[in-house]
């Protein structure tokens, strides 16, 4: 009996020290979203001396996955019940197109379930969640107007197209106004924000900017990729451009001026928030999947400046998307460069290193 009261004492003890973890994490992040709201205009590569540890800790394999099956993570979203939505592109432009596409859930205890399967020869590439739950995703199928464009998944599992893109479109980022029932989509190969209702209907260019566009002349020419809606305004990366802009939504709808937040991020994919008020952005650097740059995530401030927080030594291998949840850090890699490694990365995020970041 008394080993059995030890024994629960100690059970006890633990449950509480996890909870004061959690907590503090989840202070320290209001702190931190009160200490770097402010933004300026520059931007510049971090040049700060030290910040009190690394940003991010604990770097662990969540998920494995086999590239030979096609199952190559492309983008994730982070889910209020502790599960994840992974898009799975299949292939990719530097692989052989031989399996179809995947939308996957994996659950808090690591069970997989295939909610969508794509044909050979397409992508799925961004995924969202409406207010309501709804699953949205992109697939890319070039040359194929009739399956081009945006879906979402019904009560029942199955697949509805919401917004017919043109056959030459590359749909990619999606993002979600939940206030006025807005979905917005990163075309990366015409350089245009499309807009539809989450309901469903025409989709029309929101957005047509040299600023989203692909730069022609390199190996993947990719523009505009990773979006999210975000405290009133759209966030946008330039994969090509290496590129962090943002793009206020006046009060009608429309698109306000571009402004860059960062630059000098060759190959930036895509990018989550430290919390739904903070600027604080993480971004993937998925350098490997072109040669072109490295295989970094970084943190990007307000005003512009950032730094790498995990790079290929922490094991990344073409990173392409972020997502944060509390204090842990989601990381899909897609594993392209031999000897391919895909997987689902997640790790801590230390609040207090990232405040002395901002100190900085």
């Amino acid at each position: 009996m008394q080993q059995q009261h030890q024994h629960t004492a100690r059970r006890s003890t633990s449950s509480a020290q996890r909870f004061l973890r959690r907590n503090v994490g989840i202070a320290l992040a209001v702190t931190a979203t009160a200490a770097v709201l402010v933004s300026a205009p520059s931007a510049s590569a971090w040049t700060g001396g030290s910040y009190g540890g690394s940003v991010v800790t604990d770097v662990r394999t969540a998920a494995a996955f086999e590239f030979a099956a096609g199952e190559i993570p492309e983008n994730i979203t982070a889910n209020p019940d502790g599960s994840v939505t992974l898009s799975m592109l299949g292939s990719c432009a530097v692989c052989q197109r031989t399996h179809g596409p995947e939308l996957m859930r994996i659950s808090p205890s690591g069970e997989r379930t295939v909610l969508v399967t794509g044909q050979v020869g397409e992508a799925i590439s961004g995924n969202a969640r409406g207010s309501d739950g709804t699953v949205y995703y992109a697939l890319w199928a070039p040359g194929n107007a009739a399956r081009n464009g945006v879906y979402r998944l019904l009560g029942d599992g199955t697949p509805q197209r919401v917004a017919a893109l043109p056959a030459d479109s590359g749909p990619n980022g999606l993002a979600v106004d939940p206030a006025t029932g807005t979905l917005y989509i990163a075309d990366s190969l015409k350089g245009i924000i499309w807009s539809v209702p989450v309901s469903g209907g025409s989709a029309t260019p929101w957005l047509t900017d040299a600023a989203l566009a692909p730069v022609p002349t390199e190996a993947l020419p990719i523009g505009a990729n990773g979006l999210r809606f975000h405290n009133g305004a759209l966030w946008v990366s330039n994969f090509n451009k290496g590129t962090l802009l943002r793009v206020p939504i006046t009060p009608a709808g429309a698109p306000g001026p571009i402004r860059q937040v960062a630059g000098g991020l060759p190959n930036i994919d895509d990018l989550s928030f430290l919390t739904p008020f903070s600027d604080v952005v993480f971004a993937a650097q998925n350098g490997s999947s072109s040669n072109n740059g490295p295989d970094r995530v970084v943190v990007i401030y307000p005003n512009g400046t950032y730094k790498p927080v995990l790079t290929s030594a922490d094991g990344l291998a073409s990173p392409s998307a972020t997502a944060v949840r509390g204090d842990r850090l989601y990381i899909t890699d897609g594993g392209v460069p031999e000897p391919h490694d895909p997987k689902l990365q997640i790790a801590r995020i230390n609040f207090p290193a990232l405040l002395a970041g901002v100190a900085h």
